[in-house]
Order: C-alpha cells, then structure tokens, then sequence
C-alpha cells in the first residue's frame, strides 16, 4: 500500500481576500515569514496547504510561486486562483471556472491545466491571462473572440513556473464581474510601479467621484460573495 504523504498544494493569488472563504474551511492556519505580501501555512482536508499573494500580474505572481516551491523543496501542486472576469456571456458571479488551459502572453503561450475531481458544479474553459485587468464589456468582448471564457492576471505565470519545475498545474476562478459588466473603475490607473494596486489612490478617486461609490461597494460584496464560493469549492476538491 502506498502510503507516501501528498504533496503539498501552492495556491497563488494577487490578494488575500481572494483567500477569505478557504480559509474559514482551513485549520492550523500559520504565518510563514517569507518575503511575501502575505504567506499562510494551513490544512485543509487533511492536506498541507501553502497560500501566497504578492499582487497582481505575472511578475508578482511568478515571485510568489517560485519562492513557495523553493520553501518546499520544489514539490508541490501549483494553483493559480483568485477571482476572475467572465467572457462567456453565459457565465455569472460566484460561478466556478475550471481551467483546461491557460493562455498568456498575448495568445503566443498555452499551457494545458489539469481538472480536480469535485462534487460540486463548475464550468471547464479556457482562461486568458494578460497582464491588464478587462474593464469594459468592450474589453471582454475582444478575448471572448479570441476563444477565451474567462480572463485573470496571473495564472500563465504559475503555469510557467509549473512547466520549468515540472509540478501538477491546475487553474480554477470564480467570477467576480460578469461579461455584461463594466467594472466601476478603470483599476488599470491604479497600479504602482511593481503592478500593486495602489488602494488609497482607489479610496481618493472614490472620495473624488462619488457616483463611483456605490458601484464599487457593490463590486466589492460580489467580491466576497465570489471569494466564499471559491472557499467551499477548493476545501471541496481532490488534487
């Protein structure tokens, strides 16, 4: 009988909330002292899980990744996670998408994900990660032709990193904005020279076009909303 320990799974997102609802499944939860925005060791069914979030877009995602696999030796389950912006029209918020496969870098890269076995619902598709966040059904509708389902920030270079380490590689979202839907800020305005968001130029843009407020408290509850579904999924899922 094989009796050989799992191997730890690396989840990698751009911010802690994206985190919130898997870890109210998590036990055990520790601080890690990395050199990361945030570093969490917990266990979740049983298992040993790493969770890291060092901001948005491939540069920081990559950092994340490689310093989590180096902390564990170089074997490890990679996961890209995190919210995500639906192209299919068909797809709504809090909804699960499973990625088959990832494509970054404007189209030239793809890299095959692999699928969990879960008892709950999710849509399988084709996530477009690109280094610039899809405000507008206008921006949306530009990948949706391209092939994709849904589009996020991050997961190609997970994928990379998993690809040169040779790790499992899985890809799985949930939908904080539908294809419809115009995010109540052009965020891409927002970032700092690393890619972070900078959130007290979001909270002054806010304070400086109030018609923006309510939007924006509305985008954040479909945000937490998405963040617990995403939770119960991965605690859910069989790597």
């Amino acid at each position: 009988m094989d009796t050989a320990e799992p191997l730890p799974v690396i989840a990698v997102a751009a911010e802690p909330l994206e985190f919130r609802g898997l870890l109210r499944r998590a036990g055990g939860v520790r601080r890690l002292p990395w050199r990361l925005d945030f570093a969490r060791e917990a266990s979740v069914g049983g298992r040993r899980w790493i969770l890291a979030a060092h901001g948005p877009g491939p540069q920081l995602a990559r950092m994340a990744a490689e310093t989590a696999l180096e902390r564990c030796g170089g074997r490890a389950v990679l996961l890209s996670t995190g919210f995500c912006g639906a192209l299919d029209p068909g797809l709504r918020t809090a909804d699960i998408v499973v990625a088959r496969e990832v494509i970054g870098e404007g189209g030239a890269r793809r890299y095959p994900a692999r699928i969990p076995a879960a008892p709950s619902i999710f849509r399988q598709g084709v996530v477009w990660s690109q280094d610039r966040v899809a405000v507008t059904p206008a921006d949306k509708q530009a990948l949706r032709v391209l092939g994709a389902d849904a589009v996020e920030m991050e997961a190609a270079a997970v994928a990379e990193e998993a690809a040169r380490r040779n790790a499992p590689f899985y890809c799985i979202r949930a939908v904080s904005d539908a294809a419809s839907e115009s995010l109540p800020l052009d965020f891409n305005r927002f970032r700092d020279a690393a890619g972070r968001f900078a959130k007290w130029r979001i909270t002054t843009a806010a304070v400086m076009h109030p018609s923006c407020l309510i939007p924006l408290l509305r985008f954040g509850a479909s945000c937490r909303r998405a963040g617990g579904r995403l939770g119960d999924f991965l605690a859910s899922c069989c790597f």
